[in-house]
């Protein structure tokens, strides 16, 4: 059975002039000949997005969606008509949000977050702004220290709410947030404290705790030291913005980051910046 909207792994059946043909349980799906990668022959197993083409036909291919059936995703309105909007989701294909679906005026050229569902009616993959009923903190599919994806929701007096794998929803405190961030980011963190009473859920961004963050960042800065020819123009005295620009990461975690760094040998300080140590 075909799920559509979603990634599928299907068996090659058969070649044709203007591609593949893919085992769905009948007659055969079409893989178009510019998709079929290199070396693909009959008997072999490939994954591919599943979806319906612009004449409502299904065909598979091997483009990357920004998103599935399910998912949550920030993505751009390219058009608008009376009856909807269209978004670009990485497809040849736009993606629809009718007008009913939507919570505000959509906008040529603007990002919304919209959750990605087959219409009943249709059959067809389409998109909503309406998605709040979907995210429930009543039955936790996650626990303490847990690694998990984020999407930023919306900004509070408190931090930012975010969407906790296109489950739930958590917060992020300012205390917590060392970076620029805003509506429709999407990023890994960690779910700090759940409460028991409420179920509230607190997350930081990155992994928790000095040992897990320096350990992360330290391979990273060793391996841009490596890539520039074991130099890098910056340091402890480097401003916040700089260090985050090119290293993505906050100037307290850089500084204990050097730091660990310098004990154990890796690198030293130079007048114009980090050297690797050979």
């Amino acid at each position: 059975m075909l799920e559509f909207g979603k990634y599928n792994r299907l068996k090659v059946l058969r070649e044709a002039d203007f591609g593949v043909y893919l085992d769905d349980g009948d007659k055969g799906l079409l893989l178009p000949l510019r998709f079929i990668p290199k070396g693909l022959k009959v008997g072999d197993e490939i994954d591919v997005f599943v979806y319906h083409d612009g004449e409502d036909r299904p065909i598979a291919t091997t483009q990357k969606p920004y998103a599935q059936v399910g998912e949550i995703a920030n993505l751009k309105v390219i058009d608008v008509t009376p009856k909807g909007a269209f978004l670009d989701f990485g497809l040849m294909k736009d993606l629809f949000v009718a007008t009913k679906q939507q919570r505000t005026n959509m906008r040529p050229n603007c990002y919304y977050l919209v959750k990605l569902y087959i219409d009943e009616q249709t059959g067809r993959i389409a998109a909503t702004e309406k998605f709040d009923h979907t995210l429930q903190n009543d039955t936790l599919t996650v626990k303490e220290r847990d690694e998990v994806d984020l999407i930023v929701y919306r900004r509070t007096d408190i931090g930012y709410v975010v969407i906790i794998n296109n489950q739930h929803t958590g917060v992020i405190h300012h205390n917590e947030i060392y970076r620029p961030i805003q509506v429709g980011d999407k990023f890994k963190g960690t779910i700090k404290k759940i409460y028991e009473d409420t179920n509230n859920i607190d997350v930081v961004a990155g992994k928790m705790g000095y040992s897990n963050k320096v350990t992360d960042e330290a391979s990273k800065i060793l391996q841009l030291l490596k890539d520039n020819r074991g130099f890098l123009p910056y340091s402890d005295k480097s401003s916040p913005e700089e260090i985050y620009d090119y290293f993505k990461m906050s100037k307290k975690v850089f500084k204990m980051t050097l730091g660990n760094l310098y004990k154990e040998r890796k690198i030293e300080f130079v007048k114009a910046g980090i050297k690797l140590v050979d």
